[in-house]
């Protein structure tokens, strides 16, 4: 029987508000453009850089007016795919997410790794709605159950300060954070960074 490739699971991003009043603003506020639609990024990148792995990268449930509990409840049927070792990425809300989760449920399989891209951490210094994905205490406790953490975060990040960053190394003391100059909400369509690390991991 042929080994089963690690596998690496990725939660994107996605906009959570208060009130449906605010998400049909923000659907009116938009405006769209043919790069923006069409917008592929590093993400797709994952499965040629890293053939060695097993990429998942599952569609979240209404990411443009994004509530925690639809996530957890789609997220707990995505486990079931997974096995020991993942790998485990997450993208801007994605992050926070994660974060979220497994500060709150046990995980049932050992996770190799934790990359936090661009993670919220609360709204201090951005004046946008976490909704139901607000962390409810410190994540200090996912330590104990992931080997490695890393964070990569961009000061001059429009949508996530940089000093939310700095909160999650202060939970996670021991993980390797990667602060860029100049990558936006890191929009572009490689990530050798993310990609090294992944391939270092021991």
């Amino acid at each position: 029987m042929e080994n089963q490739k690690q596998k690496i699971l990725l939660i994107g991003g996605g906009t959570p508000f208060d009130t449906y009043e605010e998400y049909i603003r923000y659907l009116k506020s938009i405006d769209l453009t043919l790069g923006s639609i069409n917008r592929k990024g590093w993400k797709n990148s994952l499965v040629a850089e890293l053939p060695e792995f097993e990429v998942i990268c599952p569609q979240m449930p209404n990411s443009l007016n994004a509530k925690y509990a639809e996530w957890k409840i789609w997220f707990e049927k995505i486990i079931r795919l997974l096995s020991d070792n993942v790998i485990l990425i997450g993208y801007s809300l994605g992050g926070i997410f994660l974060s979220k989760y497994l500060s709150e449920n046990a995980f049932p399989y050992t996770i190799r790794s934790l990359h936090l891209v661009a993670p919220p951490y609360d709204t201090e210094h951005v004046q946008a709605s976490l909704g139901d994905f607000a962390l409810q205490k410190d994540v200090s406790s996912i330590v104990a159950v992931v080997k490695d953490i890393f964070i990569y975060q961009s000061k001059d990040d429009p949508e996530v300060s940089y000093h939310d960053s700095e909160k999650y190394q202060r939970d996670f003391p021991n993980a390797k954070l990667t602060l860029f100059e100049n990558r936006n909400h890191f929009f572009q369509d490689q990530f050798p960074e993310l990609i090294q690390d992944i391939k270092n991991l021991k």
